[in-house]
């Protein structure tokens, strides 16, 4: 492991400048710690309300990461405070955690690590704690001791598993009673992680570095030589998709599915014995409030229902077996191993999804290592895991921010023509209304435009057969499924009467604004018939029943786009697939009408452009984010029993009406 930390870049006396500096590197290393894992602290002297110095410990608050701490994450506790509860015989969580707020220099601050009265027993300035994946490689296998005793000898301190919190105080209290800290590197605490500690911030961290490393080459001499050639892995975009329906109905609300094909996750899909490693249990039990105990073992040709199903009904017996009182989580998994097609990872919003992502890929990373290494790998029993998985004060920690959820968050949206104008308004709406959108363009810009609402952008010509199936395939490999496709794309062609309309203009206007959409749905409605309350929303236009002379190649291709549809509607039904066409008029904040634009057309009925702009029977302008809202609401359940309509947003038109 790599030593990061450069002199002419740590701060200089000033002990919390020093410690977020060294924090940042530890945050850095996914090797080391992952998504909030791991703690660090530094006991310093700090001047109270009164002018009265302090000594205090400044631990990483709960919320915080290591990778991008700032001094606000490490809120400062009185030591006596914390020292006096290291002196209990027993102390509760809810006390635990009440106390140490009582011991907060500033009230504001955020809790402080359920692991800071451990910080505070070790006598060092600096305390360095992480779930580096090499050490829980040494420790969770059957002769975990005897590996930990032949990597380190003496250097280290081994500390049993025991329960985070007060308990680990206590045993981190006993193990270090009498002994000369000065003479050890610092602790391993078994199937859990390692501290290291001393005086000066540089030296804990580059002890970190270093026992990390000793482990690492540890684990290197007893590994077989590795094939450079990766596991060759299945692909099956329905199977994916099916899969996270499955998911997101077992745990009631719409999931994104993230699929490593990494060499990790190829080398555990394809191991022989993956449906038994699937049943031992995760690397550290920090992980099993967001990963659960176990992942999802999917057979290559498994029944994703069956499958989760079952995962249901053995969460549930796993649950009743060790529950003293507590309330049961959802059945769902968070991630799963999936024969000979690698690792899917679960998560209510894409944020989620890659943090379990994460957590997955390191984890199977070290399965299989240890598996190679050492013979076998074993977790924590399941009654220890199950006091970590519905701890009350982890459990806290995600419950934060209440239950409200957006209208769509989960939901994988494909949003066509959307670098802008209309195609842009719906899809920041749907953005907004929390899908994970993904906008499709001819236009380059698409990547910039749809990165500055968080979404994907793919460039692509909708015209043709391979560039609609990549763009297809690429949501589904991203997000593992989709749910509301919103088909924008159109062209509007130049004006000309029957008898002197170009051919050229009818073909081209077919193409984009009929052909493409065809073949669009050709290519989504597979895997919208494994989406999430899915829905259809085609984008047609006030000329489908008002159209105007001149107008014959836009008019009829939109026509035809609302016959199919009508057809897809009647199709789809069968399978909860809505399809509904929404047809807006007079949307004059796009790029196609310039203010030079509007002039004229208002010139010409002899009107203002704000009165051109409101020339409707309700006197108001339509904009494109009314359009976006209103596509975003034909794709939510408030719609979820109409199919085949069709929407006008044209502020009353009088010619339809």
């Amino acid at each position: 492991m790599k030593n990061l930390y450069k002199a002419a870049d740590a701060p200089k006396k000033d002990d919390l400048a020093l410690r977020v500096y060294t924090s940042r590197l530890l945050g850095q290393e996914e090797d080391l710690v992952l998504h909030g894992g791991g703690n660090t602290s530094v006991k310093t002297t700090v001047k109270d309300f009164f002018g009265n110095y302090v000594d205090v410990l400044c631990v990483k608050g709960s919320g915080w990461d290591l990778a991008t701490i700032e001094k606000p994450g490490f809120p400062a506790v009185r030591m006596d405070t914390l020292l006096k509860l290291a002196e209990l015989d027993t102390l509760s969580d809810a006390d635990m955690v009440e106390q140490q707020r009582l011991g907060l220099l500033d009230p504001a601050a955020p809790n402080p690590s359920i692991e800071a009265i451990v910080h505070a027993v070790i006598p060092a300035k600096f305390v360095d704690h992480t779930h580096a994946d090499a050490v829980l490689a040494l420790t969770n296998n059957p002769d975990g001791n005897k590996h930990v005793a032949q990597c380190y000898g003496d250097s280290m301190i081994v500390v049993p598993y025991v329960m985070p919190g007060f308990v680990l105080a206590k045993a981190v209290q006993k193990a270090i009673e009498g002994k000369d800290l000065s003479k050890v590197d610092g602790l391993i605490l078994m199937n859990h992680g390692i501290f290291t500690f001393d005086d000066d911030a540089k030296k804990s961290y580059d002890l970190m570095i270093k026992k990390v490393t000793e482990a690492e080459k540890y684990i290197a001499k007893h590994l077989p030589k590795a094939s450079k050639k990766k596991a060759k892995l299945q692909k099956n975009l329905l199977g994916l998709a099916a899969l996270r329906k499955a998911v997101s109905k077992s745990r009631g609300t719409a999931c994104i599915a993230k699929l490593s094909t990494s060499k990790a996750a190829a080398d555990f899909a394809t191991v022989d014995n993956l449906s038994n490693l699937c049943k031992r249990g995760p690397v550290t039990p920090d992980h099993t409030i967001r990963t659960k105990r176990l992942p999802l073992y999917l057979a290559a040709s498994g029944d994703a229902d069956k499958a989760v199903e079952k995962y249901g009904k053995d969460y549930t017996k796993y649950f009743d077996k060790h529950a003293k009182g507590e309330s049961i989580l959802d059945l769902a998994p968070r991630w799963a191993g999936w024969a000979d097609h690698g690792v899917v990872s679960f998560g209510a919003t894409e944020k989620e999804a890659n943090i379990i992502a994460d957590i997955a890929d390191h984890s199977v990373a070290t399965i299989i290592q240890t598996e190679k290494a050492f013979g076998s790998w074993k977790a924590l029993p399941a009654k220890d895991l199950f006091e970590i998985e519905y701890w009350e004060l982890e459990q806290a920690k995600l419950k934060k921010g209440g239950s409200n959820k957006p209208q769509h968050q989960g939901k994988i949206a494909l949003v066509t023509g959307a670098a802008a104008g209309i195609g842009f308004a719906c899809a920041e709406q749907l953005a907004l209304a929390g899908a994970t959108v993904v906008g499709v363009d001819l236009n380059p810009e698409i990547v910039e435009t749809m990165a500055s609402i968080g979404a994907l952008g793919l460039v692509a010509n909708l015209t043709d057969d391979k560039a609609i199936k990549k763009i297809v395939e690429t949501t589904v490999e991203t997000y593992g499924g989709l749910d509301i496709l919103v088909s924008n794309a159109g062209i509007f062609t130049a004006g000309a009467y029957l008898e002197d309309l170009e051919q050229q203009n009818w073909d081209k206007s077919f193409a984009v604004n009929l052909t493409s959409h065809q073949k669009l749905l050709r290519e989504t409605i597979p895997f919208l018939k494994h989406g999430i309350d899915p829905a259809i929303v085609l984008v047609g236009s006030r000329n489908v029943n008002a159209p105007g002379a001149g107008a014959a190649s836009y008019s009829c291709a939109k026509a035809g786009l609302n016959q199919l549809c009508r057809v897809a509607a009647l199709e789809l039904a069968p399978q909860g697939v809505r399809c509904n066409i929404i047809h807006p008029d007079a949307v004059f904040d796009t790029k196609l009408w310039t203010p030079e634009n509007l002039k004229r057309s208002a010139e010409r009925y002899g009107l203002t452009v704000e009165e051109y702009k409101t020339r409707n029977l309700l006197k108001t302008e339509i904009k494109s984010a009314d359009v976006g809202r209103m596509v975003t609401a034909m794709a939510s359940p408030l719609f979820g029993k109409t199919t085949g309509a069709q929407i006008p947003v044209d502020g009353g038109n009088d010619r339809i009406i």
